[in-house]
């Protein structure tokens, strides 16, 4: 079956968006070779799970991305505002609210992220209470306006905004039906993290919110810990807790039984990640789509220099293989030769161009350039 026959995609030329992102927009604090416990020095990034997606796309990709989220209006929140203008991402959506002077309503988010290295993990601290974006209610965004007004192809969203607050995840809702009812595709990645939910109901509430999101989602992203626990759904194979490093072969029932349970799901697709060390991984990428489970072949030893943002990047080289129709092994390969090469770079985003993912796709080495 044809992608265009899959996810009924709308014509490029009716739409001013290739792809609209919802998500908060995070300044993240980077202490390179330290530890953030120790550093003197961060470097500064913007992103996010969903803003990362919209990113990849327009910077790698060329595609026309825009991204509805909120910020407070001040210099921190310009910052961030500035970062993503120089990722190419439209700012027409985001919404800058008044700041009170020190926080106490309204703030930016942050995120404080060490890359790890061997046997020492990656570590990220999150600062993200009460932040603009988190703060967003039903009727705050003219969504009819942004899909069918100005046309949209693609609309992105995730677990992370979901559990922001106790109001995102309902935006999310509003969001997704007024796309649907534009004739607009759909995707979530469910993107699961026990600390963003721990404060809202935990377990218990993240699993309501996404198998309720899940029903209006035509392609899904999550790994194995998502499936599992964001939508309580038994692992097939696998031991209760046993969700690291499964392989295809493992990984193929998982999305199945996923796709039995909500038929409205069109494409289900992870990557795969074997975790030898922080700095060596496995790396592949599978998906269910028309009915078959198609994988890739594992790139073992991948060198990380860091994982961050791996996974964001892999949903946006599949996401534009799927706007440009491609068969779903070819797109599945963009996506996973999109996540690996953002793993060589520093900060969430990916800066990996359009031919070196090709040159990746065609099965090059990384000898130099001229």
């Amino acid at each position: 079956m044809a992608m265009s026959e899959l996810l009924h995609l709308r014509p490029s030329k009716d739409c001013r968006w290739d792809l609209v992102a919802l998500g908060e927009v995070m300044l993240r604090l980077d202490p390179g070779d330290e530890r953030i416990s120790s550093a003197r020095n961060f470097r500064v990034w913007e992103g996010g799970g969903e803003y990362n997606v919209a990113r990849g796309l327009r910077k790698c990709f060329g595609l026309r991305t825009a991204i509805v989220t909120a910020l407070a209006e001040n210099p921190v929140g310009r910052l961030i505002e500035d970062l993503v203008l120089q990722g190419g991402v439209d700012t027409s959506h985001v919404s800058l609210v008044p700041y009170d002077g020190i926080g106490r309503s309204v703030r930016n988010g942050l995120n404080f992220t060490e890359r790890g290295f061997g046997v020492r993990a990656a570590v990220g601290c999150s600062d993200r209470g009460h932040t603009a974006v988190s703060q967003l209610k039903t009727g705050d965004v003219d969504w009819r306006s942004i899909f069918e007004g100005e046309g949209a192809r693609w609309f992105h969203c995730g677990g992370i905004f979901a559990g922001l607050s106790e109001t995102t995840a309902d935006v999310a809702e509003e969001a997704m039906r007024a796309a649907h009812a534009a004739g607009v595709v759909v995707s979530y990645d469910l993107n699961y993290r026990s600390s963003l939910w721990k404060g809202i109901g935990g377990v218990a509430h993240a699993v309501d919110v996404n198998r309720n999101l899940a029903r209006l989602t035509d392609v899904m992203f999550g790994n194995e810990e998502d499936f599992s626990v964001a939508l309580d759904h038994k692992i097939v194979g696998a031991d209760d807790g046993a969700f690291l490093d499964l392989g295809a072969s493992r990984y193929g029932p998982i999305l199945e039984s996923v796709a039995e349970q909500f038929p409205n799901l069109r494409v289900i697709a992870t990557s795969l990640r074997r975790v030898r060390s922080a700095s060596v991984n496995d790396w592949g990428g599978i998906c269910f789509a028309g009915g078959r489970v198609v994988a890739t072949e594992m790139r073992e030893g991948l060198e990380v220099f860091d994982r961050v943002g791996g996974g964001d990047s892999f949903a946006s080289g599949l996401i534009y293989g799927l706007l440009n129709n491609f068969p779903i092994d070819r797109a599945l390969e963009y996506g996973t030769a999109h996540g690996a090469l953002a793993m060589t770079t520093a900060g969430d985003t990916s800066t990996a161009t359009l031919s070196e993912v090709e040159q990746l796709v065609a099965g090059r080495n990384a000898r130099i350039q001229r």
